[in-house]
């Protein structure tokens, strides 16, 4: 499908801000973003839901923007789930098949079909009250699959669900989908989640699409601070070019946050005195009890601290390294031997490094 310069305002509100968009056919997408971002509102003009003020929805190649919902072969899971408490679960799947006038024997085949995809095959009798909560985000998931529609759209699918359920039901919504081939895309506003299920992600802010990308290019090559920001935790440092080298692609620069010379790698020359900002990942960052040893690539980059702040949390340890200049560095260490207590304590000095390739240069 391909969504062609979509422009929605309220007011002098840009929702969605000439917003152009291929997604390709049998694959999970996801809209991430924040509230007010313009994700849901995007959602709804796809759906039919809300009209846009320019620009096109094309599902096939077909122009379907002033189609009304039931015309496009487009069906829509809400986060509330919006199932009908006084039927029963086959009852609710069949809804809208009943509606098409669609013959009782292919009801019947496509409600057991569904049923078995979700693998409630023997629940079809109970009533919503019933069923916990991963049930009914499931009966919901099969009623809106149930129409064989060519997009579905998920508005926040797992918001509902605590958190154990949630990382669950994750997986099976991607092996679902991947059974049945339909396009789904997804909103959300939980980067885990859109990372964990979706095979590209928009990052959207304030009304337009900031990045597209998979989730790994996201994670490890943001386009701007938002997006190094939105995606992850992160270290960013303020800085400007001292040199730049073409060949190895190694540029060099001043953080007078640090109060360091810190090197990275660029693919572009940057002129010298080019305002960028350095972003490291806290899990790309080396902990050492002393000065690594001159002439390793542990030495890089290579800054000094004290232990501020300590987080245990099972799986890592997080640490909050101040340094001499104030500057707060933020550090993860995976725990991969068993242990209860963290390596390091409050007030332990500590060198911070990391590889100048571990290190992305934001221009924008």
């Amino acid at each position: 499908m391909r969504i062609e310069g979509v422009t929605k305002t309220f007011g002098k509100v840009y929702a969605c801000d000439d917003v152009s968009l291929d997604i390709y056919r049998g694959e999970f997408f996801a809209l991430l973003g924040g509230s007010g971002s313009g994700k849901s509102t995007l959602l709804r003009i796809l759906a039919g839901l809300e009209q846009p003020d320019r620009g096109r929805i094309l599902i096939d190649g077909v122009d379907v923007t002033r189609l009304p919902p039931y015309k496009r072969s487009v069906n829509m899971m809400f986060q509330s789930y919006a199932l009908f408490p006084h039927m029963t679960v086959a009852q609710n799947i069949a809804f809208g098949l009943r509606q098409d006038r669609l013959p009782s024997a292919e009801i019947r085949d496509r409600v057991q079909h569904m049923l078995e995809l979700v693998r409630m095959p023997q629940l079809g009798n109970r009533k919503p009250h019933q069923l916990s909560g991963g049930q009914r985000q499931r009966v919901a998931l099969a009623r809106a699959l149930a129409k064989q529609p060519k997009l579905l759209l998920l508005d926040e699918p797992l918001g509902a669900l605590d958190k154990r359920l949630r990382e669950h039901t994750q997986f099976e919504l991607v092996n679902i989908q991947e059974r049945v081939g339909t396009t789904f895309i997804m909103v959300t506003h939980d980067q885990e989640e859109a990372m964990t299920m979706s095979s590209r992600i928009a990052v959207m802010d304030t009304g337009a699409i900031v990045q597209v990308s998979t989730p790994a290019v996201l994670y490890e090559y943001p386009a701007t601070r938002f997006v190094a920001e939105f995606i992850g935790g992160i270290n960013l440092f303020e800085g400007r070019v001292l040199s730049s080298d073409e060949e190895t692609g190694m540029v060099r620069i001043q953080c007078e946050h640090l109060d360091a010379e810190l090197l990275a790698r660029h693919t572009d020359p940057l002129p010298e005195g080019t305002s960028v900002s350095i972003a490291v990942r806290p899990e790309k960052i080396d902990v050492h009890e002393a000065p690594p040893p001159r002439g390793t690539v542990a030495t890089e980059n290579v800054v000094e601290g004290r232990v501020a702040d300590v987080a245990y949390l099972g799986d890592v340890s997080i640490y909050r390294v101040k340094t001499a200049s104030g500057a707060i560095i933020r550090v993860q260490e995976t725990h991969v031997e068993r242990s209860s207590e963290p390596h390091y304590d409050w007030d332990d000095t500590l060198w911070l490094s990391w590889e100048a390739a571990s290190a992305v240069v934001l221009t924008a």
